[in-house]
């Protein structure tokens, strides 16, 4: 009670800031630069004091309506785990006609307390640098300076931006505290945008309609013959309204990060204004807001698409050589999986068009996502099997919610079996059918035909991806460990292990896990790590020192050893987002444990088993002895890629029952 009492009177103490407040550029406060920790989230590393962003529209005489972005921000910084909020890099959008954005104004001051008073550090040029990200984007970046615990840092700048349809989005939520957000979006009548909003705290804005004007000036010229006889000026004036949003916003919570979620962004509180159609007076509206089959269209009719698809003559004569002779698609489309994979290596680039073209790419041994995929596509359909491209959004991307081109930035490729549908995705040496590179395992993808029409699918696979742990071990009854080790690994499992084993050297490798685990390896073999048809094996021998507590003349250990799972990867009180395992998997641990000569088992630890709802998962624990053995069965199951919020609370105490039964000792006692 009395903690809630403190949390109640730290939120109001928390209001009472926020309301005395000088929220202009330049005043920081004495007490926002004492204040050390936040009063209401204790855990914070830093918070934003205040938040602006406002968007409305400019009139230009030569080019009519441009955007303009002011953005003003007062963060204060706690501690060191706070300095990166320290950093800010501007993302500017240009276009390959020479429009680009433009950043003007930039002002940025450090305030620190030394000796008592304020000194301020302000953001100087050698401090702001520019580059060029990608063909649509150049950077501005700029780090503060004299960055200390309890700092506070301000900066504000705008943006001039010819692009009405690029409304950046409105993020109201972060890692750390929101104390106060004032932000406003406001757009002329003639332009109508729709708002798509994502998050959990359910932000809607204040909504006016508000009387404008402008003034547009204008010249014309009278002549006759060759001869310019005068010019004349006219001023005219043009009423509007404006429709404005209005966001006043204080105390959003941070949104904490857990394990076992595919993108942060994808649930973090923001809006997104979507340009829909403009219409000026006396004319007919033009359209920019897309359906699915607008988006679908765009990118299929694209020359770095759909024409590639088509391009056979630079392949033909190897495909007619490899599959002439096969007649079950299958292993057509096997081979020529195969044969993709070996002949163009991934350079690293996403994309759902194409890099240099297929043909290039084929030539030259490298290409990008799009190159490979499409190629694979081509490639597919040219022997005869139905298959189709694609377009997905990687787990860094995020999840495309409204019709748009830019929600999409990969391609894989889908076969049709008339049984089911088998996914492909050729850049990835270690993939196989439905076994996709984890940054492609991202909710659904579009699916398009060769008539152009388009249909979702999901792209997280059902079958269950397993592992099994076999140790047959000696306790030494000092404490050390001597044994051998066996791990095998299929499907999803086995991909990471031989992206990890395949891509480093060997000795790194061991190394790796020696000091991980910290214990000395010996005799380590890999077997399968090439052919993807068979499970993946390792094995080794292993010394470990110190896997027992010594107590009088009794030996306290775990029976897992090290492979005992230590802490609960779920720890907040309520999660809102869903929990994302990727892929369902199974572990088993075998282990069999021989016992120190001259002990007994005085205590095992109790069989276990648990299941969650709906036949979510699962988890047993057996364990008996046997002919001065030990022998340990340990099955962990997870039946779903996704499981939703609802089930957080039996997900966080199958973790919690696990946790505590893979650390329950056996007690043995000196005979």
């Amino acid at each position: 009670m009395i903690k809630k009492c403190n949390l109640i009177v730290y939120f109001f103490l928390a209001i009472n800031l926020i309301t005395a407040q000088d929220f202009s550029f330049g005043k920081v406060s004495s007490e926002e630069l004492k204040e050390k920790s936040h009063p209401i989230d204790s855990a914070a590393s830093a918070t934003y004091l205040y938040k602006s962003k406002k968007c409305y529209f400019r009139y230009l005489d030569n080019s009519g309506f441009e955007l303009v972005i002011e953005v003003y921000e007062r963060i204060k910084i706690y501690n060191k785990e706070g300095y990166d909020f320290a950093t800010k890099a501007i993302p500017l959008y240009k276009a390959s006609q020479g429009n680009r954005e433009n950043i003007i104004g930039l002002k940025a001051v450090t305030y620190n307390i030394i000796d008592g008073k304020i000194e301020e550090s302000k953001l100087k040029k050698d401090g702001i640098f520019e580059s060029e990200v990608s063909e649509y984007y150049d950077q501005t970046k700029f780090t503060m300076p004299n960055i200390k615990d309890g700092s506070v840092i301000e900066f504000k700048y705008k943006i001039n931006s010819p692009f009405i349809f690029n409304v950046d989005e409105f993020v109201f939520q972060h890692s750390i505290p929101v104390n106060k957000l004032e932000s406003s979006f406001s757009s002329p009548e003639y332009f109508n945008y729709k708002l798509n909003s994502k998050g959990y705290l359910g932000i809607y804005p204040k909504i006016t309609r508000e009387n404008s004007s402008l003034n547009i000036k204008s010249k014309t010229r009278s002549s006759m013959s060759s001869r310019v006889v005068g010019t004349t000026f006219n001023n005219d004036k043009i009423d509007f309204f404006e429709n404005k949003h209005v966001y006043d916003l204080s105390n959003i919570p941070a949104l904490k990060e857990e394990p076992y979620i595919n993108n942060i962004n994808n649930y973090r509180a923001a809006v997104k204004y979507e340009l829909s159609y403009v219409q000026y007076p006396n004319s007919i509206p033009k359209y920019y807001s897309r359906t699915w089959k607008d988006v679908v269209k765009t990118i299929y009719t694209s020359p770095n698409f759909g024409a590639e698809l088509n391009k056979t003559g630079y392949y033909n004569q190897d495909i007619d050589a490899l599959v002439g002779a096969v007649s079950d698609p299958m292993q057509k489309s096997a081979l020529i999986y195969n044969f993709v994979k070996s002949k163009v290596k991934w350079n690293g680039i996403y994309g759902k068009y194409t890099y240099n073209g297929v043909r290039k790419a084929y030539k030259e041994n490298v290409g990008n996502v799009a190159d490979i995929n499409l190629m694979l596509t081509s490639m597919l359909r040219y022997a005869g099997v139905n298959a189709n491209p694609v377009l997905i959004s990687t787990r860094g991307n995020g999840i495309p919610l409204f019709p748009t081109r830019e929600g999409y930035n990969y391609v894989i490729s889908a076969i049709d079996t008339g049984e089911g549908v088998v996914l492909l995705d050729a850049t990835s040496m270690y993939s196989m059918p439905n076994v996709l590179p984890t940054r492609t395992l991202n909710w659904e993808g579009r699916i398009i035909n060769k008539d152009g029409q388009s249909s979702t699918i999901s792209l997280y696979p059902n079958q269950q991806s397993s592992r099994t742990i076999m140790m047959t071990t000696k306790l030494g009854e000092n404490g050390d460990l001597s044994g051998s080790f066996r791990r095998l690994a299929k499907l999803h499992n086995a991909r990471i292990y031989r992206n990890n084993y395949n891509e480093s050297d060997e000795d790194s490798y061991i190394e790796k896990i020696e000091k991980s685990l910290d214990l000395e390896i010996s005799d380590f073999e890999v077997k399968n790590s090439l052919d993807l048809g068979k499970p993946i094996s390792e094995s080794y021998k292993f010394v470990k020192e110190s896997q027992a507590d010594i107590i009088g003349d009794k030996i306290y250990f775990s029976p897992m050893f090290f492979y005992r799972s230590k802490s609960n990867p779920f720890k907040l009180d309520k999660r809102s987002y869903p929990i994302d395992f990727s892929y369902p998997s199974e572990t088993t641990y075998r282990i069999i444990i021989e016992l120190p000569e001259g002990y007994k088992v005085e205590t095992l630890p109790e069989v276990k088993s648990i299941a969650l709802p709906e036949q979510l998962g699962s988890f047993r624990y057996k364990i008996t002895e046997k002919n001065n053995q030990i022998h340990l069965l340990v099955i962990e199951s997870i039946n779903k890629a996704i499981i939703t919020p609802s089930y957080y609370e039996a997900i966080k105490n199958y973790y919690k029952i696990l946790i505590e039964k893979e650390n329950e000792k056996v007690v043995l006692t000196k005979v």
